[in-house]
């Protein structure tokens, strides 16, 4: 298994840090900020806000609520006073999952370097869902036969 070095966590992002993560405005963060009490950034003395971890999970959860999930902003906020570990509950498994995902493309990718001649599907050769024809299916690669990385 290949040694993946941990990243260093800092303890305070700037606002233009956490818009770059969720990939959205910074005036959106502090528009939610103002809508939802959960989230209480530091001020420094400049008045610049200083976004915690947990302010930024905070953030991950009203953003899957609103962006993802299509939740008015009353809606994600009767959800997270009802809720909040439900919420929260998802929003890690589905972070789980992505970081599932990325490690098996890796783990593929290094398998296609070290063993070119068995991989059996590339990107190279139409998946069998979208040859036209029966006939058109390579002698290698059967109808039924479905890659996880091409979803």
């Amino acid at each position: 298994m290949a040694y993946k070095e941990k990243e260093i966590e800092k303890l305070y992002y700037t606002i233009s840090e956490v818009a770059a993560i969720f990939d959205v405005n910074a005036s959106l963060i502090r528009f939610w900020e103002k809508e939802f009490d959960i989230l209480k950034p530091k001020k420094n003395k400049k008045g610049n806000r200083l976004f915690t971890k947990d302010d930024i999970d905070n953030l991950r959860l009203i953003y899957n609520l609103v962006k993802e999930k299509g939740y008015t902003l009353q809606g994600a906020k009767d959800k997270l006073k009802g809720k909040k570990d439900d919420a929260q509950t998802h929003v890690e498994v589905v972070k789980k999952l992505k970081e599932i995902r990325d490690y098996l493309i890796e783990l593929k990718d290094l398998m296609i370097i070290d063993h070119p001649e068995k991989n059996l599907i590339t990107k190279s050769q139409p998946l069998p869902n979208e040859l036209e024809k029966k006939e058109d299916i390579p002698n290698d690669i059967s109808p039924n036969q479905i890659s996880l990385f091409d979803f």
